[in-house]
C-alpha cells in the first residue's frame, strides 16, 4: 500500500515497521517515518494522553530537559526578541524560561491555549518542543510556523530523531500512541531546503532552522 507522506506530500513511501498496534511507513524523499492516518488517535484519546503530563516551571528537571533547546536558541537571539511557544501543553514552561531572560512570549496549544490571534502575529523565533512527533500534517503545520517568522527568525524544534531501522524497532519513542511522525536529520534537511531556511543541530534532539 502506497501512502502520501504528510511532510513532503510524496507518494514514494514504503512500509518500514509493524508492531502489535501500528504500522510505520517511511518516505523515500524526505525520510520521514509516519503512522497511517487510520491508526492515529481520535482527538479525545489524544488529549487524554496529554492530560497525564505533569510538567511545570517549578520542575527543575523539566527545565533542564528544555534547556537543550533553550540554551542554544537563546545564544542566537538579540536582546528583547519576541517568540511564540507552539504546543505549549498543559504546563507552559519554555515560554516562562524565555520571559525570565527578557524575551516576550506568546503561547499556542490546540487543546490548552487555542488562541488563533497568536497565529496571526509575527515573531523573531518560534519554538515547538516535543511537538513535531504529534503533528498529523507536519508539512502544512511547519510551513505555517515558518511563515510567522520575521527575516532571520528562528524555528526551534525538539524531537527525538530516527537513526536506523534496527534501532527503530526497539525505540521507546514509538510506544507513545500520540507519536505519529518521526524525523531524521535528513527530514530536517529537506524541510530547511523546502522552507528556504538553513538548519543546525546544536544539541541532542534539537534542530534550529533560520529564515534566510
Amino acid at each position: 500500500m502506497m501512502l502520501t507522506c504528510p511532510l513532503c506530500a510524496s507518494a514514494e513511501t514504503t512500509h518500514f515497521h509493524r508492531d502489535t498496534r501500528r504500522d510505520y511507513y517511511r518516505c523515500t524523499d524526505c525520510r520521514l517515518v509516519f503512522v497511517p492516518s487510520a491508526q492515529r488517535l481520535a482527538p479525545e484519546a489524544e488529549k487524554a494522553v496529554y492530560d497525564q503530563h505533569r510538567n511545570s516551571p517549578d520542575d527543575i528537571g523539566y527545565r533542564q530537559f528544555l534547556s537543550r533547546l533553550y540554551t542554544p536558541l537563546r545564544e542566537r537571539l538579540v536582546p528583547g526578541a519576541c517568540g511564540l511557544d507552539f504546543g505549549a501543553g498543559p504546563g507552559p514552561t519554555l515560554s516562562v524560561m524565555f520571559e525570565e531572560a527578557g524575551h516576550p512570549m506568546a503561547i499556542y496549544d490546540p487543546f490548552y491555549a487555542p488562541d488563533p490571534a497568536a497565529l496571526e502575529r509575527h515573531y523573531d523565533f518560534v519554538t515547538a518542543t516535543e511537538v513535531a512527533e504529534h503533528l498529523f500534517e507536519p508539512g502544512p503545520e511547519l510551513e505555517r510556523l515558518a511563515s510567522l517568522l520575521r527575516p532571520a527568525g528562528w524555528l526551534g524544534l525538539m524531537t527525538k530523531r530516527v537513526t536506523t531501522q534496527q534501532a527503530f524497532t526497539r525505540w521507546h519513542y514509538i510506544l507513545d500512541p500520540s507519536h505519529v511522525c518521526f524525523f531524521s536529520e535528513a527530514s530536517f534537511a529537506w524541510l530547511a531546503d523546502h522552507l528556504g531556511m538553513r538548519v543546525e543541530f546544536p544539541a541532542a534532539d534539537v534542530a534550529l532552522l533560520q529564515k534566510r
